[in-house]
């Protein structure tokens, strides 16, 4: 049986770092299972969040939806697309034209083969992230900029709500769902958005749809532990 996680939200906190007492049991899942790694976050920040030793004993670690590929912490395969300056300029605007008061900086960041865009910004504290959260949970702000963009330039790019606080943006057919197909046999594929829109929904489909595997949308990061004793 294959494992895949997402990172942000289903192995870590938002943002966060894993948990020491989960962290010591997942390693030991590993030893003994296929794991794989899936999460819209760049290679340093997977390290950051779950620490290098975890990071180079999975089976392949699939950094920015797919699009940065790492195996035994080397990077074997990498996307180079970048935004055009119409969809930056589609971006600013909507930057601009938030109401939301408190704008960190560091709102369009440009990873391998994707960009996250995030109205709060990535330098957002702890406190930033809650209060944006609450922002987006009232005015349903992300799923907006997401459905306009998808409008506009859904031809060739697509826009998928990513995390707490961001949006991720890449080529259509460059979301998660391209990691299905390096992925062989059964396959169980935890994520916390899984609904339609989130960032693991694509992947979870085709996980279904090509391995008649499953797909466990959990709450957090300590819904999957508790998941994961059972199985």
């Amino acid at each position: 049986m294959n494992y895949i996680f997402d990172v942000d939200g289903t192995l870590t906190p938002s943002r966060g770092s894993i948990n020491s007492a989960f962290e010591a049991w997942l390693w030991t899942f590993i030893q003994s299972n296929d794991v794989y790694l899936a999460t819209g976050s760049d290679y340093p920040k997977t390290i950051e969040q779950l620490g290098k030793e975890i990071c180079e004993s999975v089976k392949t670690c699939f950094n920015c939806s797919g699009n940065s590929v790492w195996k035994n912490g080397k990077e074997i395969r990498k996307n180079d697309w970048e935004l055009d300056e119409l969809q930056r300029d589609f971006l600013e605007a909507k930057l601009a034209e938030s109401k939301f008061h408190n704008k960190t900086g560091n709102h369009i960041e440009e990873r391998p083969g994707m960009v996250n865009f995030s109205i709060v910004g990535r330098n957002a504290s702890l406190e930033d992230r809650f209060l944006y959260r609450q922002w987006d949970e009232h005015k349903n702000e992300r799923a907006t900029i997401a459905k306009e963009f998808n409008d506009i330039f859904g031809y060739e790019i697509e826009v998928h709500v990513a995390g707490e606080t961001g949006l991720d943006i890449y080529p259509k057919g460059y979301d998660k769902s391209q990691i299905a197909e390096f992925v062989k046999g059964p396959t169980i594929f935890f994520g916390d958005k899984m609904q339609p829109g989130g960032n693991d929904f694509p992947l979870a489909q085709e996980i279904m749809k090509r391995t008649g595997g499953r797909a466990i949308q959990v709450k957090d990061w300590n819904d999957t532990w508790e998941r994961l004793k059972t199985i």
